[in-house]
């Protein structure tokens, strides 16, 4: 297998992914926090239909946030196995060694911020769903 690839899979690949899933995240968070902002509650004839409104997409968010560590993960992953293989194949000195091993890290690091962000994003939605749905109940 070409490493060339792999690494360039690691490197666009996963990064490319944690990305989009960040832009993923905001967009939903700033398209809920205006939703919130124009609510007409007269609009919903049942507490059902209102809640199903007002959660729509945060279990995205929620998956966004559970799963981003797990790719960022997998990206270290397979940069320490290719780091492994490059090195048994050529014989590397530790210095190259520690410096790739350093930036295989990079994929859990991206990981951890989108999954970080994605929590406070949903963590806000769902307070702001408990208290739009309390108004409703005492309108």
């Amino acid at each position: 297998m070409n490493i060339t690839l792999l690494q360039n899979l690691v490197d666009y690949g996963i990064i490319g992914l944690l990305f989009l899933l960040s832009i993923l995240s905001v967009w939903l968070f700033i398209e809920r926090k205006l939703f919130y902002r124009s609510l007409d509650f007269t609009a919903y004839k049942s507490k059902k239909k209102f809640e199903i409104a007002l959660t729509k997409n945060l279990t995205t968010i929620a998956t966004i946030a559970s799963n981003a560590p797990y790719i960022g993960l997998l990206g270290t992953v397979v940069a320490i196995m290719i780091t492994f293989f490059t090195m048994g194949e050529a014989g590397m000195d530790a210095a190259k060694i520690t410096a790739a091993l350093a930036l295989a890290l990079k994929t859990t690091a991206a990981g951890l911020v989108v999954a970080i962000i994605s929590i406070v994003f949903y963590n806000i939605l769902a307070r702001d769903t408990e208290r739009l749905l309390v108004e409703y109940e005492e309108r």
